[in-house]
């Protein structure tokens, strides 16, 4: 499997794979691997990361609401009940 040389500097050498993806290797010759690797990647503007679509998050936290809303209703006839006694 050949690679293709795209940069190299004196801390580290990215490759591009035969299946279009990148390799990191570092001064010493071993791999970048990890969050490491991406930062390289996004500083030489070889890559994009997109953000997970928020409205998966916001209807997680439409459906805790209302739960919240409903126990919170259920504890004032609780503490009326109690101060009647």
């Amino acid at each position: 499997m050949a690679m293709k040389l795209v940069k190299k500097t004196a801390e580290y050498s990215i490759y591009k794979r035969a299946d279009e993806r990148y390799a990191v290797k570092g001064a010493d010759k071993k791999p970048i691997n990890g969050e490491e690797k991406v930062k390289l990647l996004l500083a030489e503007e070889l890559i994009k990361v997109t953000l997970p679509a928020a409205p998966a998050e916001e209807e997680a936290a439409e459906e805790e609401a209302p739960a919240e809303e409903a126990a919170a209703e259920e504890v004032p006839p609780e503490e009326e009940a109690g101060e009647e006694e």
